[in-house]
Parts: structure tokens; sequence; C-alpha cells
């Protein structure tokens, strides 16, 4: 006759197979994590570093908004009091804060398609809605992972910007 006895260690702790297999798909989420490639952003064929990468999701980009907009020539301020982001271009001045669609362009109130955010302290906005801001057409490229950004006027790789 044998004896089992049983001193409770191991009561309550999962089986080996679900701590397995949780760390076979915790494995697999950080390889696809660490191996996947941030979205390359474009500003007028110069390469657009900023220190928070594009937001992608659903076949949207979401921007950087200073280092977009002073990368196309334009003037960022951000008020830490009231959350207000004012971009300004040429005489184009467009007013939005961080949380709400409803904004004003050139002193007419607009709805944004979404509401600017922060990540870590950065400004995301919506890529058509920089494009608006700047006057400018943005293209995301999803199967390649570029956004490209190209503002009217300006001079693209030595040949002025035909609209395309």
């Amino acid at each position: 006759m044998r004896l089992h006895l049983h001193n409770g260690f191991g009561a309550g702790l999962p089986s080996w197979r679900l701590l397995a297999g949780t760390a076979a798909i915790a494995l697999t989420a950080s390889l696809a994590l660490a191996l996947s490639q941030p979205a390359i952003l474009d500003v007028d064929g110069q390469r657009v570093v900023s220190d928070v990468s594009p937001v992608t999701t659903n076949g949207v980009a979401y921007l950087p908004l200073r280092a977009v907009s002073e990368a196309a020539g334009a003037a960022t301020s951000f008020d830490p009091r009231t959350s207000e982001l004012t971009v300004r271009r040429g005489t184009a001045v467009l007013t939005m804060k961080i949380g709400e669609r409803h904004a004003t362009l050139d002193g007419r109130p607009i709805e944004l398609k979404n509401a600017p955010f922060t990540v870590h302290g950065r400004a995301m906005v919506r890529g058509s809605d920089v494009a608006m801001a700047l006057g400018s057409a943005v293209k995301y490229d999803v199967a390649r992972g570029r956004i490209d950004v190209r503002t009217p006027g300006a001079v693209v790789a030595g040949v002025p910007d035909d609209g395309q």
C-alpha cells in the first residue's frame, strides 16, 4: 500500500500546461513587438524622426503633431493649463484641445475625425486632421509602413511638388 502525502504545496497553482502555454504566447508577442517596425514618416521628402513614433491602427495613422508641423514649416504651441494646441502655417490657424473633437480653423468651428491624444507627452493627431491644419496631403501606405506628408508648393527631392 502506497501512501500519498499532500502537504498543500502546489495547491491553487496553475498547471504546468497553462504556464507553458502562457509563456509561449508571451514569447510570441514579445518577438512580434521586438521585430515590428514603426511606420516611416516623411514630410516633403525628408525623413522625420520624433521621440514618439506615429501610432497606426486599423489603417489610420496618428502623427506626432509638433514634429510633423514644424517639418512642414508651421509653428506649433501647447498650453498645458488648457490642453490647447495651436498650429500656424502662413495665415491658417488651427486650434484644438487634447481629448476633444471640436476645433477651430481660422476662427471657424470644425469637427475633427478623432480627438487628439498624448503619447509620452507628445500630441498625436489623425493624419487627415494634420493635413487639414497644414493644407497638405497625408498618405498612409499600410503595406509599406510608410506615411508621406506633402505640402503644396514644397520642393520634394529637388523637384517642385506637382500635387500628386
